[in-house]
C-alpha cells in the first residue's frame, strides 16, 4: 500500500474538500455515521472476535465485554443526547454588553488524526471515532501494526462503510506515523506510552494543533486495614488480569497495609485459581501478551524478585502466568516502569503519610484504586495524591460510566474522553454575541476621558 507522504496528504485534501461543504455539520449526518459505525461492529462479531483471537488470544466474552460493548455504549449514548449538545447553550450577558444576547455554540474541528494501540486496539481506536463523528468531522484512523490482525480487519470494516473523505484508515509502522503527523490535521487523538505521546505532542507544536493524549503510567491500588479483604483482592486480581494485564488502567503494584498483607495474599492467589483454575495456560478467558518483545520485557523485568504466586513463562507462546511478587523495593525493575502485564508487585505501608509521600514521588498515574471502609481515608488520598480517575473498593469500573470523564494528569495524559467529553474533546466552544443598535452611548468612543470617568466611578473599586 502507497503510504508516501502524498498518499496521505491527498487524504486530507480530500477530508478537508468535504468538510468545507458543511454536509458534516448537521445532526442528521452525524447520527447516520454513528449508527452506520454500530451496525459496522455488530454485523462483524465473529470477525471482529476472530481477529482479537489472532492477535491477543481474546476469548469471545473478553471480546465483548472489553471491546464491543465499551464502542457500543458509547455510540447509543452519543445518539441519545447529541441533540442537547449541539443546541446553542445561552448565557447572560454582562452589564458592559446589554443589550446582547450571547450564546456558545460547540463547533466541529475539521479533520481528525486518530491514532491507536495494540492492546485494545479496536475499542481504543472505534471509540474515539465515535466521538469525531459525534462532533462533527472527518477521520484518519492509524490502528496499531502490532496487533495485525484487527488493523487489517478495521481498515477493511471501514473501507466498506464509510467513503474516505469521511474516514479513511492507514496502516503501518512508526514510519507512517511520523508522516502522518507532519500533516496539518486540525485535531490529533493518540492512545499510548508516554514516551511516545511527547513525540505527539512535539510534532503537533509545530502546526499548533490540539491534542488529546490518552497515556498510562503505574497506577496503585491502596488496601488499608479496614478493607473487605475477600473482595478487595477479588477485583484487584480482576482488574489486573483482564487482557493478560495489558490495560492503560489495570492496577500497576498494590500498597497493602502490614497488618493485612497475609491475608490479601492468600486471598489473591485464591482469586487467581478461581479465575483461571490450576493451569492457567489453558483457561479460556486468560489471553496472552502482544509480542515476543514485549514477552521478553516482562520476563526481564521479574528476574531477581521474589514470586509468592505464578511466575512461569513460556515465548513460544507469549505465555506469562498470573504472578504475585512480594519482597521488593522501590529500586526494582518492576518499579522504575508501568509493568503492563500480569505481574503485580505488593509492597506494604503502615504510616498513610508516609505511603502518600511514596505515591507523590512518582508520575501521576492514569488511575488510583482505593479499598477501604473509611471515607475520610479515601478522601485524604484523593486530595493528596494527583492522578487520572478514582474506583473506590473495585478497579476498572469507573471508566465504563459514560457520564464520567476518563484522561490522566502530567504524564499520564492530557484531555478527557467518553459521553458529553468525548463530543467536547471534537468540538471547540464559539462564543456568539448578537448586539442590539441601540442605545449606542457616546463614551464608549473617543475621546476616552468620560469613558475613563465612568469606568472608574462604577467598576474600579
Amino acid at each position: 500500500m502507497d503510504t508516501t507522504s502524498g498518499y496521505l496528504q491527498d487524504i486530507l485534501q480530500k477530508q478537508r474538500a468535504f468538510f468545507q461543504t458543511g454536509a458534516t455539520r448537521s445532526a442528521g449526518w452525524r447520527k447516520e455515521k454513528l449508527r452506520t459505525l454500530r451496525k459496522l461492529l455488530t454485523d462483524n462479531e465473529r470477525a471482529i472476535s476472530d481477529a482479537l483471537y489472532a492477535d491477543l488470544r481474546k476469548s469471545e466474552s473478553e471480546v465483548i465485554a472489553t471491546e464491543l460493548f465499551p464502542v457500543l455504549d458509547e455510540i447509543d449514548y452519543l445518539l441519545k443526547h447529541l441533540n442537547k449538545w449541539m443546541r446553542p447553550e445561552k448565557v447572560r450577558a454582562s452589564l458592559l454588553t446589554e443589550p446582547s444576547k450571547n450564546e456558545i455554540r460547540r463547533e466541529p474541528l475539521g479533520c481528525t488524526l486518530i491514532l491507536g494501540t495494540w492492546n485494545y486496539p479496536l475499542n481504543l481506536i472505534l471509540l474515539p471515532l465515535a466521538g469525531a463523528f459525534s462532533g462533527g468531522n472527518c477521520a484518519v484512523l492509524k490502528p496499531s501494526e502490532l496487533a495485525p490482525a484487527t488493523s487489517t480487519l478495521v481498515k477493511k470494516l471501514i473501507g466498506e462503510q464509510f467513503d474516505d473523505h469521511v474516514a479513511a484508515v492507514v496502516e503501518g509502522g512508526a514510519e507512517t506515523a511520523e508522516e502522518l503527523l507532519s500533516l496539518r490535521f486540525d485535531k490529533i487523538f493518540f492512545t499510548g506510552s508516554p514516551r511516545i505521546g511527547k513525540r505527539v505532542m512535539q510534532k503537533a507544536a509545530e502546526h499548533l494543533i490540539p491534542v488529546t493524549l490518552e497515556l498510562g503510567g503505574k497506577s496503585p491500588a491502596i488496601v488499608h486495614s479496614d478493607a473487605d479483604i475477600r473482595k478487595a483482592a477479588r477485583r484487584v486480581m480482576w482488574g489486573k488480569l483482564i487482557n493478560c494485564g495489558q490495560t492503560c488502567v489495570a492496577p500497576d503494584f498494590v500498597f497493602v497495609h502490614e497488618s493485612v498483607k497475609t491475608a490479601f495474599l492468600d486471598e489473591a492467589a485464591k482469586a487467581i485459581r478461581k479465575f483461571y483454575g490450576k493451569h492457567p495456560e489453558k483457561a479460556e478467558d486468560y489471553g496472552r501478551i502482544i509480542s515476543l518483545r514485549h514477552h521478553e520485557r516482562l520476563v526481564r523485568l521479574m528476574t531477581g524478585a521474589h514470586v509468592i504466586v505464578g511466575g512461569g513463562h513460556d515465548a513460544a507462546t507469549k505465555y506469562i502466568e498470573p504472578t504475585l511478587v512480594d519482597g521488593i523495593g522501590w529500586d526494582h525493575p518492576l518499579m522504575s516502569e508501568e509493568i503492563f502485564g500480569p505481574v503485580l508487585p505488593v509492597l506494604t505501608y503502615t504510616d498513610p503519610a508516609a505511603m502518600i509521600a511514596q505515591l507523590l514521588s512518582m508520575e501521576p498515574p492514569l488511575a488510583l484504586y482505593i479499598f477501604s471502609s473509611s471515607d475520610a481515608f479515601a478522601d485524604r488520598i484523593l486530595r493528596g495524591v494527583p492522578h487520572g480517575g478514582t474506583c473506590i473498593n473495585d478497579t476498572i469500573m469507573h471508566i465504563v460510566n459514560p457520564n464520567l470523564p476518563f484522561g490522566g494528569v502530567g504524564t499520564s495524559g492530557t484531555g478527557q474522553y467518553h459521553g458529553r467529553y468525548s463530543f467536547e474533546a471534537f468540538t471547540r466552544p464559539h462564543a456568539v454575541m448578537r448586539r442590539g443598535l441601540f442605545p449606542d452611548p457616546s463614551f464608549r468612543y473617543p475621546p476616552y476621558k468620560r469613558t475613563a470617568f465612568f469606568l472608574k466611578k462604577f467598576f474600579v473599586r
